[in-house]
Parts: C-alpha cells; structure tokens; sequence
C-alpha cells in the first residue's frame, strides 16, 4: 500500500531552506552591527538535547581500529565491521579486532550477506570477501561518475547506494547490474533524489523493504526491491523532529521491529522514528560529539567529505553510532523503564 506523501519541489526545497536559515540564523544575534556576520547560520540553541527524549543510554564505546572510518555494519553474527581508508575491519561488540581485509583502496562502505559474505564497496567498485577475509572477486564498476557511499546485502542481492549518480545500484550476488533505483520517473511517482554531498545510504529491513535517504529533500524513503517507491516521510527543520540545513539525514538504520535510526551531520544527532515515520526518540544529541558539533570539524578530502554520524543496529536493538570526526564508536541501549 503507497502512503501519500508531501514531496518538495526544487523550488519548494530552495524556499524553506531559506526559510530555515532565516528563522535560525539570520541576524540570531542581534541589531546589525552587533554580530559579526550577520548572516550566521546560528543553530547554537537546538545543541541541547530535552533529557526526557532521549531514551538511550551508551554501554560502551571503543576507538576504531583504522583510520578515517566512514561506515559501520553489523553481521549476522553479531561483530561489527568497519569501513576504514586501510580497509575493512572486523571487531567484536567490545572493539577488539578479529580480522582486517586490505583493499586496493579506501573502504567506503560494507555490508554482509546472511551467510556471512562480506561485500566492501571502494569508490567506484565493489569487491568480494568470504567470512575470513579471502577475496573472492571485484565487480566492474557500473558506470561514470559512481561514487559509492552505501551498501545493504539480502536474499535479492546487493543494493548500493551511489551518491555519484544519484541512485540505488541493485545487483544480483554474481554482480551484475540488476536495475537502478530512485531515479526521477514521474510516472510512477518517484521525485528523484538530491544528494549534495557524498552522503547517500541504503538498507534493508526485516520487511524487505529498502529505506533510502533523501538528504536534498529532508526525508527518508522506502522502496521496494523492484524500485516502487511506497512513501516517505521527513521535513527539513532544525527542531528535534525535523532534519536541519541543506542535507539530512545523511544515514540511516533499521530496527528489528520496523523503526528507523537516522544520523544528521551539522548538528550531529542520532533519533528514531516509527515504521510511518513518526518521531519517537533521541539515542544522542549534538552535545554527545563535541568534536563533530564544531563548526569546520567536516574535512574535504579528495575522495569525498569526512564528518558526520553513522549507525547500525544489532538483532539486540542496541545501536552502535560512529563518529566518523571522534573516529570512535559509541554501543547505545535502550534505558530501563
């Protein structure tokens, strides 16, 4: 069943994005004269976090094991992966390393299969590895201009998400191409995607659905794994239920019962809404990364820009959030009743 739902224009987007930055910005400071820069994007009162919405508690936390990473994943078996400018690493829920896979260029994103197959995604290619780290392949790369920046694994192959050409890259577990998803097709109802950055991601629910940010457009969107889109849901605000500046959510994961976990850069948060997209809660607000709040604390490197949250979820429902500035993870729980 499709959910209806409000899809801003390109124009519409421009507008309350102006909106946006007046309302929070704009002359925050006072008369002119009084500030600096008078034209300050000022979002320093929404870096507090109301205790009463946030329902989670950190568990633990532990350093990454290799440079610059950029993504996180859980496998089946519980570890968790690491895309990193070394390679891929593998460590237990305490952070202690169990494997390193080198590749022939930075990680940008990783995924494992139900049987335990780990898929590593460099820029503009994905390659193969069994559970212990032997490589089994590296797939072409689909075509100009890829960049990718995510990728899911499930019973109806790989999907990867290319922020380069604005797409969800399906392809089967011999690597071909299957189709692409999310592309702008009016008639069958689908926008098409905004990504500024290099912050698109993909992943795969319990469902079989696909859950995709759309960070131009300030939502998250489902689709099915034939590309239908079903609905989406988000609105650009820099209030806690909203996604705030140019570009969020810039990730997102999946709850084993249907919510979704989603990560904002700027004012770094990590919050969880419902299946329908209603707000719930917040796992942790802007004043739990002091160095990925900073302003600047984003680096442009020559493969893409470096800062900002990243999440995955555990068959537990703990949350497990990487601070790609902090370069350290942090295990959230649910706190007690």
């Amino acid at each position: 069943m499709k959910k209806a739902g409000k899809m801003l224009s390109r124009r519409e987007f421009l507008y309350t994005a102006g909106t946006l930055a007046a309302g929070v910005g704009i002359g925050s400071s006072g008369a002119a004269g009084e500030n600096p820069n008078a034209f300050a994007y000022d979002v320093e009162r929404f870096g507090k976090t109301d205790p009463a919405l946030v329902h989670y508690e950190e568990a633990g936390r532990f350093a990454s094991p290799g440079a610059e990473p950029r993504r996180i994943a859980v496998a089946p078996d519980g570890n968790v992966l690491l895309a990193c400018k070394p390679g891929v690493f593998v460590v237990n829920t305490a952070g202690q390393q169990q494997l390193e896979i080198d590749l022939t260029g930075p990680a940008r994103c990783v995924a494992t299969a139900g049987d335990g197959t780990i898929y590593a995604a460099l820029r503009d290619h994905v390659e193969v590895f069994d559970p212990k780290g032997r490589r089994l392949g590296a797939w072409e790369t689909p075509g100009p201009k890829t960049w990718f920046t995510g990728l899911a694994a499930g019973e109806a192959g790989i999907f990867a998400a290319d922020a380069g050409n604005r797409v969800i890259v399906h392809y089967d577990k011999a690597g071909k191409v299957v189709k692409r998803i999310g592309a702008k097709n009016k008639e069958r109802n689908i926008p098409g995607l905004i990504v500024p950055s290099p912050y698109l991601d993909v992943q795969l629910g319990g469902d079989g659905l696909l859950r995709v940010n759309n960070p131009g457009r300030h939502c998250v969107e489902t689709y099915t794994t034939d590309g239908e889109l079903e609905f989406s849901w988000g609105k650009p605000s820099a209030a806690i239920r909203g996604f705030c500046g140019c570009c969020n959510p810039i990730s997102v994961a999946v709850l084993p019962g249907g919510g979704c976990v989603t990560c904002e850069k700027g004012l770094p948060r990590v919050k969880v809404y419902t299946v329908e997209g209603e707000f719930k809660s917040v796992v942790a607000g802007p004043e739990s990364f002091p160095a990925n709040a900073r302003p600047g604390a984003t680096r442009d490197l020559s493969d893409g820009s470096m800062g900002g949250l990243d999440a995955a979820v555990d068959k537990a429902g703990r949350i497990y959030i990487l601070d790609l500035v902090a370069a350290e993870v942090r295990v959230m729980k649910l706190k007690s009743a």
